[in-house]
């Protein structure tokens, strides 16, 4: 291939390098130069222009990429018409990507001209996913790489489409294991089965017994499921406990216990018969993506996985930081509970439901609701308390004259409670260890609240966000470790930080509450109306 500037006119029939403007139109890069772009360039008085032209026995770009693809190309895969020298390969139905990764290693050590990209192996991957693309870096390559490259390309690229579709999920009970928790755990495994089309087709509930969950996995199995799923009310703690020694106990075997991925450690696979037997680990009731999903989605293509395909998952196996694991670089001594515990009072709110006034500073016993807020948080063991001001800042920041709290002002307020909760944030000293995030317009929580609330916090335990409980419900307000300001510094929205606590349910810590304190805000003159009568009474 002939490389190099030229006059416009020697440029005709050749492919051009870099886009050229001129005052009449575009000249594209990458088309060939016809007689009118010759004219274009001349009248543009452009002397030369840089081109590619091909010789006797190379081949042009988009034909060696496309076939090269279809070399490449395997089983429920298609390759798109090339382009631009870039041929892409989609998914043709749901399934397991499937890479042979010493066939793409060969072909992309032919020649830095020829290059084969694809997604992770084992990736689920949905029907008109691009998993690959085959690209052709210059304009041509020549017949000798070409062909090279077709010898060593092979069937590389496939998708092993989603096989299993009724799936058993067996959870074991243990006296102090919620209900509400095997039902979330339900609902987070139907919506994992949803891409590959499985369901769960048996749901069994039994006491933590490897006799008990014998019997019960013998059950399922003769109901003609696919994979039986095991959630333990307890961890998984060596072969021997309750679920490998039950699926042993059924006439199964083990075929590797833990996993080097986190999280995910403590995943169990085995089989009975040749139905596989998964144990669990405890983030599996967690919707984040975690080893469970990577095994999980291989077993429902109906591919075997074995230990060796376990083991080799460690480069990569760290998918996140556990927020509920200690970690020496933010907590000095792990032990330690939490000594210096901001608030953040939040009072920038226009509160249109009101209708009219400003909620915060409508009067309760001769005081404003906002400064009743401020005098529990001022009170509490939280220092500092930081006000953070937006709608009619001047008056709120007057209504709060003689306590001990510091006020800042969000200049974005009305674009929703979040950015209020981020300015707070912001505000923090750096050496805060958690934040008590309370509203302006919750008049009855005491000090009291916030001080059981601040105790409750002990990263030892993985106890990071406390929260007040009554009856099932979750009220304000809500203590929140460090670990969480990075998060709580990108929610968008009017909206607060109710979705963190149900994303991070591991590390929530629940207070119970006697009254309706925490769950009593003023939003509507009705509810103001019911604050007064009840503080008359």
């Amino acid at each position: 291939m002939k490389f190099g500037p030229v006059p416009p006119r020697e440029a005709l029939g050749a492919v051009t390098v870099h886009s050229v403007r001129t005052p009449e139109r575009l000249v594209k890069k990458g088309t060939k130069v016809t007689e009118a772009d010759v004219s274009v360039l001349e009248r543009a008085k452009i002397r030369e222009i840089v081109v590619a032209r091909l010789e006797p026995g190379d081949i042009s770009e988009d034909v060696a990429a496309a076939t090269l693809a279809d070399k490449v190309a395997g089983e429920h895969v298609t390759v798109e018409r090339a382009f631009t020298g870039r041929a892409n390969i989609y998914a043709k139905t749901a399934g397991v990507l499937l890479i042979d990764r010493v066939a793409v290693d060969a072909l992309n050590r032919i020649d830095e001209s020829v290059t084969l990209a694809t997604l992770p192996e084992y990736k689920p991957v949905q029907q008109g996913e691009m998993i690959a693309t085959v690209k052709i870096i210059p304009f041509a390559v020549s017949h000798d790489v070409h062909e090279r490259a077709l010898n060593v390309a092979r069937q590389a690229v496939s998708v092993a489409p989603y096989l299993v579709k009724r799936v058993a999920v067996i959870s074991t009970e243990l006296p102090g294991l919620a209900p509400k928790v095997i039902e979330k755990t339900l609902r987070v495994t139907a919506e994992r089965l949803k891409p590959a089309g499985a369901e769960i087709v048996s749901d069994a509930r039994v006491p933590h017994d490897p006799k008990k969950l014998q019997d019960a996995i013998a059950k399922v199995l003769k109901s003609g499921v696919e994979i039986v799923i095991v959630f333990g009310a307890s961890a998984i703690a060596d072969r021997r406990d309750v679920i490998p020694a039950a699926i042993v106990d059924a006439g199964g075997e083990i075929e590797h216990f833990g996993m080097p991925v986190d999280p995910g450690n403590l995943m169990l696979v085995g089989s009975v018969g040749s139905t596989p037997v998964i144990g669990a680990p405890g983030c599996a009731r967690s919707p984040k993506e975690n080893g469970f999903d990577w095994l999980l989605a291989r077993m429902l293509a109906g591919l075997k996985v074995q230990r060796d395909d376990i083991t080799a998952l460690g480069v990569g196996g760290l998918l996140m930081e556990i927020v509920t694991r200690p970690q020496p670089r933010e907590d000095a001594v792990a032990t330690e509970k939490p000594h210096k515990v901001a608030a953040i009072l939040l009072a920038a709110g226009r509160g249109t439901r009101m209708g009219g006034p400003n909620k915060l500073l409508e009067e309760i016993r001769g005081k404003a609701i906002v400064r009743m807020a401020a005098e529990a948080a001022a009170t509490s063991q939280a220092k500092p308390v930081v006000v953070v001001t937006g709608h009619e800042a001047e008056r709120v920041a007057a209504s709060l004259t003689g306590l001990n709290v510091q006020t800042i002002h969000n200049p974005g307020y009305a674009e929703g409670l979040s950015t209020s909760l981020k300015a707070g944030i912001r505000s923090l000293p750096a050496d805060t260890d958690a934040a008590v995030v309370v509203l302006g317009d919750m008049p009855d929580v005491s000090a009291s609240l916030i001080d059981r609330l601040i105790a409750a916090i002990d990263p030892a335990r993985g106890a990071l966000i406390a929260v007040p409980t009554r009856e099932g419900r979750r009220g304000n307000p809500v203590v929140w470790s460090r670990r969480f300001f990075e998060e709580l510094a990108h929610i968008e929205g009017d909206i607060g930080a109710r979705h963190l606590i149900a994303q991070h349910n591991e590390a929530v810590v629940e207070v119970p509450v006697e009254d309706e304190a925490a769950f009593h805000d003023i939003d509507t003159p009705e509810a103001l109306q019911k604050a007064r009568d009840h503080a008359k009474a």
